[in-house]
């Protein structure tokens, strides 16, 4: 006996893209169901070989939903996820609203599985934030080994991550470089295209932007609130894929081969790493694919066990919607067991 999954925010880059990975991974769904606003009534959704009608969150009943996925920003979540929730279904949350909640589950299944038991005392599990997601699923197995003190991240993040508006004007400020056209910045503070903004989300009052606090305290959430992490994360024009360039200090000395041999070993991660050739992925080469990314293995010698590593990831993919739907896959494996 399958599942019944809802797909809230079916029409977005995250919803078209958990959609596909519910098709890809063979989730035992009975039926799947597009939802959206009201302005999507009528537009279809891919699933696999079928079209989907998508559906006005605002009309849908979720008695008898088993699952819903929700990717359509923190203010359907924060109104729509608790109704779901009180009607007996599970909501795996894509947006920041339930992230920090003590009775929420943060859950990165190759790195903390087990929280997800925690889902009943809200019926929702939250889905961290794209950047923190790769961080944390190459930080883990080295955490384990190690014991990280440490972390000083620089993010180069696609411009996917800020949704459809942010690529088309990733898209049509290139064009307008290439044809001599005015740029005028409307969706991000800044040109774009050929350059980089090192500002995503607002800034807070210690000079710190919303998405390098979400870095900071979704880590010490997810990983161990004992590590110490500074973020600095920039836009890039790039469509899809997120890198970024992680220090590391650790407790006990780790050396660069033993760090390649752990991070081969562990789950959801693909080292490539032979820089005499020219062996280290970037951004456009992981689109599509599920692994979180690890090259550049190093040590770094100015302090005391130190490495540097680059990662890299799809963050449509691992950073959203895999993540979720691997998530979902862990409750029924484990805590919403269906009778045959």
């Amino acid at each position: 006996m399958g599942y019944k999954i809802a797909v809230v925010g079916a029409t977005g880059n995250v919803g078209r893209e958990m959609l596909n990975v519910i098709d890809e991974r063979q989730f035992p769904a009975d039926e799947v169901v597009a939802l959206a606003s009201t302005r999507s009534i009528g537009k279809k959704a891919a699933f696999g070989k079928k079209i989907l009608k998508v559906l006005a969150l605002d009309q849908y009943d979720f008695k008898g939903t088993d699952i819903a996925l929700f990717s359509a920003g923190s203010d359907v979540s924060r109104e729509w996820a608790p109704k779901a929730a009180a009607a007996g279904c599970v909501v795996i949350d894509n947006s920041s609203c339930f992230r920090m909640d003590p009775a929420v589950p943060l859950v990165v299944p190759e790195v903390n599985a087990g929280a997800v038991a925690g889902f009943a005392k809200k019926n929702i599990i939250a889905n961290p934030n794209c950047s923190t997601v790769q961080m944390v699923v190459a930080l883990k197995p080295l955490h384990d080994e190690a014991t990280i003190k440490r972390v000083v991240v620089a993010t180069y993040q696609s411009a996917s991550g800020a949704g459809k508006e942010a690529m088309d004007e990733l898209f049509n400020q290139t064009r307008a470089v290439f044809v001599n056209d005015p740029i005028v910045p409307q969706f991000f503070p800044k040109q774009i295209a050929f350059n980089v903004i090192p500002h995503i989300a607002d800034f807070m009052e210690d000079g710190y932007t919303e998405e390098e606090w979400k870095m900071m305290a979704e880590t010490k959430k997810i990983l161990d609130p004992a590590i110490k992490l500074t973020a600095t994360c920039v836009r890039v024009p790039v469509f899809v894929g997120h890198a970024e360039a992680i220090n590391i200090e650790f407790e006990k000395p780790i050396s660069a081969a033993r760090a390649r041999h752990v991070l081969r070993e562990a789950p959801g991660i693909m080292v490539l790493d032979r820089p005499e050739d020219d062996s280290y992925i970037t951004p456009v080469e992981c689109v599509g694919d599920d692994a979180t990314f690890v090259s550049r293995i190093r040590v770094d010698a100015t302090i005391d066990n130190g490495l540097s590593i680059w990662v890299v990831s799809d963050n449509l993919r691992k950073g959203a919607a895999l993540n979720a739907v691997q998530i979902a896959e862990v409750l029924i494996n484990h805590h919403l067991k269906k009778a045959a």
